[in-house]
């Protein structure tokens, strides 16, 4: 097998760490191929070519991670990832520790951690890495290693209980919230919402963008059914897709193209958090993105116009 061959091969599993590590799907797609200029002009064949470019990827992407998290300390509003659609990477295997890591809420409560925790978490809880090789990855010692995994998994475990989620319940209960958010049905989403549910945004300062994070099921349900029917007035269409691992939708201007994301955060029958990504500087890699201002001052007409 030659090198191209080889690269594209591990491809989804470099895209994997990578997109754990930094929460950015362009700045991840960015370290992938890093990497393989690195591999390519490397003059010596490496024993394992998975631990080479593994170890690449990792290190690539600490170095972003660090200069990143200057940035989104500036960062206009709440910070959130970019949405993920397919993770490229599969296995039976390590399939709840996969979709567990991915989830918004995962990647959140890494961000408390360091670069060094974060990575070390990334490759031994979520990809099953040995220490040997999470210690070349990372340039620390074994010893090193294991301490950081214990203060990440500390910080993960108090961020986050694990739980057991049935996907089908959770696609059920996805399919009566966008009933209701279509409907603008108050009370049907209020009994679909924690009692301290809260209504989250990312519009970095380039898009309509809620000014503080909507705390309580009564008035989450309010400002969402107030919205949303309005929204489909203009053309607004929702498709309702799995993002981050989680039940979600897309949300496309009458052009089809992409205005913002909606993931919901499910546990116990219930949802706990309703996060929406209208930043289009996180939706390119799904396709043309709406003018999100525009649209906004389509529904504000609509509204004002709408019988009383």
């Amino acid at each position: 097998m030659g090198k191209v061959e080889e690269f594209e091969e591990l491809r989804p599993l470099l895209f994997s760490i990578a997109y754990r590590i930094l929460g950015s799907v362009g700045e991840a797609e960015d370290a992938v191929q890093e990497s393989w200029l690195r591999y390519d002009a490397s003059p010596t064949r490496p024993v394992s070519v998975k631990a080479f470019l593994s170890t690449t990827v990792t290190r690539i992407s600490i170095d972003v991670l660090r200069s990143a998290r200057v940035r989104r300390e500036q960062y206009a509003g709440t910070w959130l990832p970019e949405p993920l659609l397919d993770d490229p990477y599969q296995d039976p295997a390590r399939a709840a520790e996969l979709a567990d890591s991915v989830s918004m809420a995962a990647l959140l409560l890494l961000e408390r951690l360091s670069p060094l925790e974060r990575s070390v978490f990334v490759l031994r809880e979520v990809f099953a890495f040995g220490f040997d090789e999470v210690a070349e990855a990372v340039g620390r010692s074994e010893a090193a290693c294991r301490q950081l995994l214990v203060r990440a998994r500390r910080h993960m475990r108090e961020g986050r209980p694990r739980f057991e989620a049935d996907r089908q319940e959770q696609q059920e209960l996805a399919q009566r919230f966008f009933e209701a958010l279509s409907q603008g049905d108050v009370e049907g989403l209020q009994r679909l919402l924690s009692a301290d549910v809260q209504l989250v945004g990312d519009g970095g300062g380039k898009a309509p963008q809620l000014a503080r994070t909507v705390v309580g099921a009564e008035q989450v349900a309010r400002l969402l059914a107030t919205v949303h029917p309005f929204m489909a007035l203009t053309g607004i269409t929702c498709e309702q897709h799995r993002i981050n691992g989680q039940p979600g939708a897309l949300f496309r201007d009458r052009d089809g193209r992409v205005l913002h994301t909606l993931v919901l955060d499910v546990l116990d029958g219930q949802v706990q958090a309703v996060r929406s990504v209208i930043n289009p500087d996180k939706l390119r890699h799904l396709g043309p993105v709406a003018d999100a201002w525009a649209v906004d001052r389509e529904v504000r007409r609509a509204r004002r116009e709408a019988p009383q």
